[in-house]
C-alpha cells in the first residue's frame, strides 16, 4: 500500500491544567543531575519519562534496564492519573516556539517509517548504534515516540495558509519553558484541513531531518521489530510512524558550531600563523571574531583573536559536503596542521554550540585546558538540504539548532 509522507494521529498529551508542569527540555540537553534538580518537587515533569534514572538511586547507569522500565511505569502512572490524555481522533497539531524575537511555527504529524527508509524523509548525519539502541529501548518501554524529530520543508503556500488560519484561533495551551522559551500548541481537527495538510506534504515529495537522526533510526528499528512480531501487520499501525515536527525552511535557525583543540601539535603560534597563511588571509583582531560570512573563520590562541579569510575557490554546488565551512576548516587546518584525523573520534577536539557565544571559546582557551579555538559561520538550511539531496553525510557537529523542541507537549503512542 502507498503511505503518505506524514499523516494525522491521536496524540497523547497533557491536559491544559497540567501542561505547564509536564512540558520539559529534550532528554539529550540535560545530564542526570540537571534533570534531577529541574524535576524536583514536580511529579508530573516529563523528565520522569524521558530521564527516569532521576527516580532511581544515584549512580545507576542511564542505560540500565531498570531505567527503561521506570520510564514505562511513569508514563502509565501519568496516564492513569489523567495528567496525560489520548486524543479521541487523529489530528495534526501546530506547534509554535518563540525564543526572544525568533518565532518558528511547524506542523506536528506522524512521519512514515517507509518514507524514511525510501529517503523521502532525508537525513544528513551518521548515527551511532549504541545511541540508536538506547532510543529503541526507551520507545519500547514507554510504548510511544516521546521525542519529536525536528524536520524542515521547502516553503509551501497551502501549508502556510492553513498554519496562519489555525494560529488565529485559541491554542490548546501555551507554556513558558526553560530559558523563557514559549511553546504553544494548536489542534487541527477539521477533516478538510487535515486532508489538505497530508496532500501538501505529499506534493512536496521530501522533507529533511534537521535534528533527531537517532530517534528516526530507532523508530525504523522499532517498526521492524513490531512488524516481525505481528502476523496481522498491514502497514497502517501506529508503530509504522514516528513523531515529527516540520518547520518551513525560512523559519529554521541554525547557529554556529565551533571547535576547540587541546594543543598546537608541536607548533608555536608564529609557526601556526605562518602555515595558515598558505590558505588564508590572516589578520589580528582586537575584538572576538564571530564570522559574518562564509569562508571566514575566527581563531583565538594565547589571548589573541585572528580573522582567517579562506583564499581558495568559491563554493562548488556539485560537491555540497566539501563546500561546507566545517569541511574547509578540517581539510585546511585541523587535519594537515593540527593533526586531527577524525573529528568524530579524536579526544583532542571538542565542539562548542554557538548559543554559548565567543566568550565561551575564550574561557576554554584561557583555562589552559585547550590551546586554540575556531569560530565558524553557521551552516545554512540550504546547505543542509543540498547535502541531503546529494545523499551525502555532513561532518560531525556541523549544525546547532535553536530553539530546541520540548518533550512532553505531544507524544505518539505505538498502539
Amino acid at each position: 500500500m502507498s503511505h503518505p509522507l506524514i499523516k494525522p494521529f491521536a496524540a497523547l498529551r497533557p491536559t491544559p491544567d497540567y501542561a505547564s508542569y509536564v512540558v520539559a527540555p529534550p532528554y539529550d540537553v540535560l545530564n542526570t543531575e540537571e534533570a534531577r534538580v529541574l524535576a524536583e518537587g514536580n511529579p508530573w515533569s516529563f523528565l520522569h519519562i524521558s530521564k527516569p534514572e532521576i527516580d532511581l538511586p544515584e549512580g545507576i547507569s542511564p542505560y540500565d534496564d531498570l531505567v527503561y522500565a521506570k520510564g514505562g511505569e511513569n508514563i502509565n502512572r501519568m496516564i492513569g492519573e489523567g495528567v496525560l490524555v489520548r486524543d479521541v481522533a487523529p489530528a495534526y497539531y501546530v506547534y509554535r516556539i518563540q525564543m526572544g524575537e525568533h518565532i518558528q511555527t511547524g506542523i506536528v504529524g506522524a512521519g512514515s517509517v517507509q518514507a524514511y527508509e525510501k529517503n523521502l524523509i532525508r537525513r544528513h548525519e551518521l548515527t551511532r548504534p549504541d545511541k540508536e539502541t538506547d532510543r529503541v529501548k526507551q520507545i519500547l518501554a514507554v510504548n510511544a515516540q516521546t521525542g519529536p524529530v525536528f524536520t524542515t520543508h521547502k516553503p509551501d503556500q497551502d501549508l502556510s495558509a492553513v498554519t496562519e488560519d489555525i494560529i488565529s484561533g485559541p491554542p490548546e495551551y501555551s507554556v513558558i519553558g526553560e530559558g523563557g522559551i514559549v511553546h504553544t500548541l494548536w489542534m487541527v481537527s477539521d477533516v478538510a484541513k487535515i486532508a489538505g495538510i497530508t496532500a501538501s506534504f505529499d506534493r512536496l515529495g521530501a522533507i529533511y531531518i534537521a535534528d533527531g537522526h537517532h530517534r528516526s533510526a530507532a523508530a525504523a528499528r522499532v517498526a521492524a521489530k513490531r512488524q516481525a512480531g505481528n502476523p496481522d501487520h498491514n502497514g497502517g499501525e501506529p508503530y509504522n510512524s514516528f513523531l515529527i515536527v516540520s518547520f518551513p525552511k525560512p523559519e529554521v535557525q541554525i547557529l554556529d558550531y565551533n571547535r576547540v583543540v587541546k594543543d598546537l601539535n608541536g607548533f608555536s603560534v608564529a609557526d601556526l600563523v605562518s602555515l595558515l597563511e598558505n590558505s588564508f588571509a590572516v589578520e589580528k583582531s582586537v575584538d572576538p571574531v564571530k564570522p559574518d560570512a562564509v569562508r571566514t573563520f575566527g581563531m583565538y590562541v594565547q589571548g589573541q583573536w585572528y580573522r582567517l579569510i579562506y583564499k581558495g575557490v568559491s563554493p562548488n554546488p556539485a560537491n555540497p559536503t566539501a563546500d561546507l565551512d566545517v569541511s574547509v576548516l578540517t581539510t585546511r587546518v585541523l587535519s594537515p596542521i593540527l593533526g586531527i584525523k577524525d573529528p568524530r573520534t579524536d579526544s583532542r577536539i571538542d565542539f562548542v554550540g554557538g548559543i554559548r557565544g565567543m566568550r565561551e571559546l575564550e574561557k576554554r582557551v584561557n583555562s589552559g585546558d585547550w590551546a586554540v579555538a575556531f569560530s565558524l559561520y553557521p551552516t545554512s538550511v540550504d546547505q543542509l538540504i543540498a547535502v541531503a539531496d546529494a545523499n551525502e553525510i555532513m561532518p560531525p557537529k556541523t549544525t546547532w539548532f535553536e530553539p530546541k523542541l520540548a518533550d512532553g507537549i505531544v507524544s505518539l503512542m505505538l498502539d
